[in-house]
């Protein structure tokens, strides 16, 4: 699993694209930071194409499932990792998520 930092591609279900903002910025990946414990949460969710009348677009992502890791960790928080998955608050509830689409980055690696 790839360490996931500020310019990997995180998305909704729908292809509404999570904004990442990394917490800390002395740990890098080629110059760009490195997410941690709690960065995906509760971040903006861009243009979720899932809309209407009774339709709710993704706006914001909700609590990680998985994909914080347990051995590497910085400032005491875990790295995110490629195997990210958290719900969003799109519709239909508890059922739409945000994964990693592409980790932007292949040099950092993790086995657990």
């Amino acid at each position: 699993m790839e360490w996931i930092h500020r310019d990997s591609v995180i998305k909704c279900d729908h292809d509404g694209r999570v904004v990442n903002q990394p917490s800390q910025q002395w740990v890098t990946i080629s110059g760009v930071p490195v997410l941690v414990d709690s960065d995906p949460e509760g971040r903006s969710i861009a243009a979720c194409p899932n809309y209407g009348p009774t339709i709710k677009p993704c706006a914001k992502t909700l609590k990680v499932a998985v994909g914080y890791s347990g051995p590497f960790t910085i400032g005491g928080k875990g790295v995110v990792l490629s195997n990210l998955d958290g719900f969003t608050d799109g519709t239909p509830p508890g059922l739409v998520h945000y994964k990693v689409r592409d980790p932007e980055q292949i040099f950092v690696r993790a086995d657990s």
